[in-house]
């Protein structure tokens, strides 16, 4: 949009609250924003913008024109802009640093419902808890819920109609104590869902409740004389005590709260958040945003909280916060606490919260070093090799046969100096017999990038043959065929000397032995050669399998691999009873295999 394509909507606009949108020419949404004043706040879009950030100019540059929505107040126009902005996510707009799938706890809506772990929340009635991030702290909450209150853990469909039909039978859950049978009506829907109660105020940190029903339990079997049973229930006591001891316990005196503390750095910004319920602890979670064109923290502090206490169903009257922001929903306290536990939770929040800045840091480093790293040993690669390009893209030649049989080849891909396995390929050596490793390479080179340029595949900058002058001339031979001499590097590298030689050049290259660049080229060797020799083996095998036990007339295939999978070798089958292999594959078959071994079968 230009001053002129303001200018021609500036009268109109409404000077009320309201939510307005930058709309791209394709009809995508660029920007959402908010504010008090429509026409004060779109009118700072233009005119002198030399206050504006670089970011803002290019977006209203790339807006094609603009939308807005007038609402009654400012916390209606904070709450549409929050939904806009998480159901498009607009280019410029806080984009949520957040793309794990992590773990719930859910409670099955269906008769005799089952607990478990799931990644997927569907909205088909049942109950989720979470997300949770810790996976000791799941397995942790499903243990205790398992030894306090034992449920099914089949699927089976539990209707009535089939329990009195008898269709299931008890488990080994239910003989181990984990569960008492509802399947075969061992156990009422009314009593199981007694559990299940007890299980969501666990989920919901009510521990009060779950304490005061052991305890009554516990009292109702004592007074009944059922005292093994009063004992269990102490015992379920004890245990849930002990868990709640365990629990990050801030304060009795706490209720529900939440807590949310901010951070940034650079372009990022990092929100902690903790959920308290009767004063403990039971979900921490720290938010990453990319703040695009919000650098206002009130702002993103706002946006954060909204979406965490959505993400996990926060309806806590109170929040203990660092500073002062909107909100939607004006009946929710915002505290800021000089002392007492109130103020420890805000410095426990402000703790997690400068840790994961700090650690997010310490990886950006980490993954500078780490890409340092690969760039140096590359940089230093094209330097020794004298190339124009970093080779990014490596391929390495072998060849394998045993005197003469069964010739393959294989290539294998470095990308970044790292291996890329879903690149290797192995080849079968068609057009040459016997052993000429000169012939074999040729053909297996021209194969390869005969292949990639039919399919418009990149080449790569370097590509690297194990061999010395005479594969490496064989290689060429090929790479000019194709036309493709002077687009690649090609090298070969003889073993004994760690030689280097280049096409037309008979003296070798030297690389110094502790270089990180021959060693690189090392390991592209022996990976190739590796991958090579494996599937040498592998076709040795098939035709030692094939040419020693199916040439034997009247044994085919089928029978071979019956032979092979008892006994584990042909040497095997020589050497066992008679008795033995008419068992696995007949008198016949066994006269014919003992015949052509030349085994009297009456020793």
């Amino acid at each position: 949009m230009t001053n002129e394509d303001y200018k021609a909507i500036a009268s109109s606009l409404p000077k009320q609250p309201g939510v307005y949108q930058y709309m791209g020419e394709d009809g995508s949404i660029l920007y959402v924003g908010k504010a008090k004043n429509l026409k004060n706040r779109i009118a700072s879009y233009f005119g002198e913008k030399k206050h504006s950030s670089y970011k803002t100019r290019v977006m209203v540059k790339n807006a094609d024109h603009l939308t807005y929505t007038i609402v009654e107040s400012e916390q209606d126009a904070l709450l549409l802009e929050n939904t806009l902005i998480k159901k498009y996510q607009p280019r410029y707009n806080v984009m949520l640093k957040d793309d794990k799938s992590y773990t719930y706890i859910t409670i099955k809506k269906e008769r005799f419902p089952r607990v478990f772990i799931t990644r997927r929340v569907i909205k088909d009635g049942s109950n989720y808890f979470g997300p949770y991030t810790s996976k000791w702290r799941i397995s942790q909450i499903l243990e205790i819920i398992k030894n306090l209150f034992p449920l099914r853990t089949c699927n089976y469909d539990l209707k009535q109609s089939n329990i009195e039909k008898g269709k299931f039978k008890v488990c080994l859950e239910y003989h181990i104590k984990n569960c008492i049978g509802p399947c075969v009506g061992y156990e009422s829907e009314e009593d199981y869902n007694v559990r299940i109660t007890m299980i969501k105020h666990i989920l919901r940190g009510n521990f009060g409740m779950v304490k005061t029903h052991l305890k009554t339990q516990m009292k109702l079997h004592a007074e009944a004389l059922e005292f093994e049973k009063a004992e269990v229930f102490k015992n379920k006591l004890l245990l849930f005590e002990d868990y709640q001891s365990k629990s990050t316990v801030v304060s009795t005196q706490i209720k529900d709260v939440d807590v949310v503390s901010f951070d940034e750095m650079d372009k990022m910004a990092y929100v902690n958040y903790l959920k308290v319920i009767n004063g403990a602890i039971i979900n921490a979670y720290t938010l990453e945003m990319k703040k695009n064109l919000n650098d206002d923290k009130e702002a993103l502090l706002s946006f954060a909280t909204t979406t965490l206490r959505e993400k996990y169903n926060s309806i806590s009257p109170e929040i203990i916060v660092p500073f002062h922001f909107p909100m939607a929903d004006e009946n929710i306290r915002q505290y800021i606490p000089t002392r007492g536990d109130k103020k420890k939770l805000l410095e426990l929040s402000q703790k997690n919260v400068t840790y994961f800045k700090m650690q997010k840091k310490k990886d950006a480093i980490n993954k500078s070093n780490k890409m340092g790293h690969t760039e140096r040993i590359l940089k230093t690669l094209q330097s020794d090799l004298q190339m124009k390009d970093v080779p990014l893209h490596i391929e390495c030649f072998d060849n394998s046969n045993l005197q003469g049989s069964h010739p393959v080849a294989s290539c294998v891909v470095f990308r970044n100096a790292k291996p890329a396995k879903k690149d290797y390929r192995h080849f079968n050596i068609k057009t040459v017999v016997g052993a000429n490793d000169f012939a074999s390479m040729e053909e297996v080179v021209h194969r390869r990038y005969r292949r990639m340029l039919d399919e418009g595949q990149e080449l790569p900058q370097l590509i690297i043959i194990d061999g010395g002058k005479g594969q490496l001339s064989s290689s060429v031979k090929s790479l000019k065929v194709l036309g493709i001499e002077d687009k690649v590097v090609i090298i070969g590298i003889a073993k004994r000397l760690e030689e280097i030689f280049f096409p037309d050049d008979p003296i070798p290259v030297y690389i110094n032995k502790k270089s990180e660049s021959l060693k690189l080229i090392q390991q592209l060797r022996n990976e190739a050669h590796r991958f090579a020799v494996t599937f040498h083996r592998t076709k040795r095998s098939e035709n030692f399998t094939k040419s020693e036990l199916t040439d034997i007339p009247g044994i085919g295939e089928k029978t071979a691999a019956k032979l092979l999978k008892e006994f584990g070798s042909v040497k095997r089958i020589k050497e066992s009873n008679p008795e033995n292999l008419i068992a696995i594959i007949g008198a016949k078959n066994t006269e014919k295999l003992l015949s052509y071994f030349k085994v009297d079968k009456n020793d």
